[in-house]
């Protein structure tokens, strides 16, 4: 007898799991489907998807290592520390970093029989609609058709790849393969300074290897502010990223010596590029194929994602909703998070609301890059009266006790209401800094608000503070 729920999602990633989790807390009866194993050594499908198994986590998990690394091999003596010879064992380091995977996907399990929601082991593609609800083929090792008054579609994304350019993710990796070489490559080349290229150039470089990152576009890290991006570059830089902008791949060629990739820099040079192992990080594509969906009268745009009601996430199909990177907006995990919840209390008669100005983005390098809303460029373009307040960690004596003073906090705030309509950070912690400029823009508060608040000192969200009374000229420190 088929297996009948009143919500099926499927996918198994942050957008998927909260999704199911949030719909079982309601008090629907929920099934999630999930057929990617990644490395499990059994095989099984593991839930938490790209951001937890191959993504988010364990690049985070390698940064911290690697932070720790040059640390201790370039800036402890600055605090009167001395060591001897430090050693890297890189298989330690990767080991270290499968463990917290496994860990969290374990917990997701956990949370999974917690709010009894079924775990079906298989990927799923819709057969088509009865009086029932929707059929969904579960082609897994036990074959089943299951019914579902409600399907969520949050099968996440992939990574781009290049004509021509075969990823092995061992010679020629994507961001699987970047997160689990055997050895530190002598020199590394990265296609790609988006977030992905930048974060693992950063980690391999931290631990020695020579790291060459090749950008097609003329401007670096152009989503975010140029001011940011600016300071960025000039201190990913110094600290040895050799950054090439503007270029055009051309062959590349890959053998047992290496990989050998040849380019046009950006003044129209032929540029060859010879590295032990090249990163291919030109971006992601959502995961659309396979669904089934022209079985329930559905069809993806020309860039693959589900159209969808920006309100809602609902698709054209009544009662099949879509999350995360399979439509339109950031590829981020928390906006994947936010919108399994939304669907899940939409389906319940909730009002639910996501403001997307609101979401901010991190890149998780050192020094770490945050922003939310809106950039100057994006103001400028708008139209819109600004002004803006800066203020540096380099004045800031929690920053400097740290040996962390790289960066700025910017502040942007309507120039009639002094509401705040951008906040941008380069600098330490910016991750978790950044909350409170998002939680500021989410009442619509002014930059006066937050420079009335009290904020603890010797602190690094005194910055966020100073950044706000400098937009009307009367930062405190400087």
């Amino acid at each position: 007898m088929s297996q009948s729920f009143d919500v099926l999602v499927i996918g198994g990633g942050p957008g998927g799991y909260i999704a199911a989790i949030r719909a079982a807390q309601l008090g629907f009866k929920v099934a999630c489907a999930e057929s990617n194993a990644y490395d499990d050594p059994k095989g099984e499908p593991r839930l938490g998807g790209t951001c937890l198994n191959v993504g988010c986590i364990p690049s985070k998990a390698l940064l911290a290592s690697s932070e720790e690394f040059e640390k201790i091999s370039h800036h402890v003596a600055d605090h009167g520390i001395t060591v001897g010879s430090v050693k890297l064992d890189s298989g330690k380091m990767i080991a270290r970093k499968d463990a917290i995977v496994t860990k969290m996907t374990a917990g997701i399990q956990f949370l999974f029989r917690k709010n009894k929601i079924t775990l079906l082991k298989g990927h799923a593609s819709f057969e088509g609609k009865g009086a029932d609800g929707y059929q969904v083929k579960i082609d897994g090792k036990d074959k089943e058709v299951v019914t579902a008054k409600n399907v969520i579609i949050a099968t996440g994304s992939k990574a781009r790849h290049l004509p021509g350019i075969p990823v092995d993710n061992v010679l020629i990796s994507d961001n699987e393969g970047g997160l689990k070489f055997d050895s530190i490559p002598k020199k590394l080349g990265v296609i790609g300074a988006g977030v992905i290229g930048l974060e693992l150039g950063s980690v391999w470089r931290r631990v020695g290897s020579d790291v060459t990152i090749l950008e097609a576009l003329p401007t670096f890290l152009g989503a975010c502010d140029q001011g940011i991006a600016k300071e960025a570059q000039k201190i990913f830089t110094k600290q040895g990223l050799k950054i090439n902008m503007g270029v055009k791949i051309g062959e590349v060629k890959a053998d047992k010596k290496g990989v050998v990739v040849n380019y046009t820099d950006s003044e129209g040079k032929a540029q060859k590029l010879e590295c032990d192992r090249l990163i291919v990080s030109v971006g992601r594509v959502p995961n659309t194929e396979k669904l089934g969906l022209d079985k329930i009268g559905l069809k993806v745009d020309e860039r693959g994602f589900i159209p969808i009601d920006d309100h809602t996430c609902a698709t054209a199909a009544p009662g099949v909703y879509a999350v995360g990177d399979v439509v339109r907006g950031p590829m981020l995990a928390h906006k994947a998070e936010d919108e399994g919840v939304l669907v899940a209390e939409t389906i319940a008669g909730q009002k639910p609301h996501i403001d997307y100005n609101c979401i901010p983005w991190v890149i998780y390098t050192d020094p770490e890059i945050a922003w939310v809303g809106k950039t100057e460029e994006q103001l400028k373009q708008a139209g819109i009266a600004y002004k803006a307040g800066q203020f540096p960690f380099a004045a800031n004596g929690r920053a400097l006790g740290m040996d962390r003073s790289d960066g700025f906090v910017k502040v942007l705030a309507d120039e009639k209401t002094d509401e705040i309509l951008g906040v941008h950070i380069i600098g330490p912690n910016a991750s978790d800094l950044i909350a409170e400029a998002a939680v500021a823009m989410e009442f619509k508060a002014a930059a006066e608000d937050i420079a009335r608040i009290c904020h603890p000192h010797p602190s690094l969200s005194e910055v966020v503070r100073e950044a706000a009374l400098a937009t009307d000229k009367r930062a405190l420190n400087m």
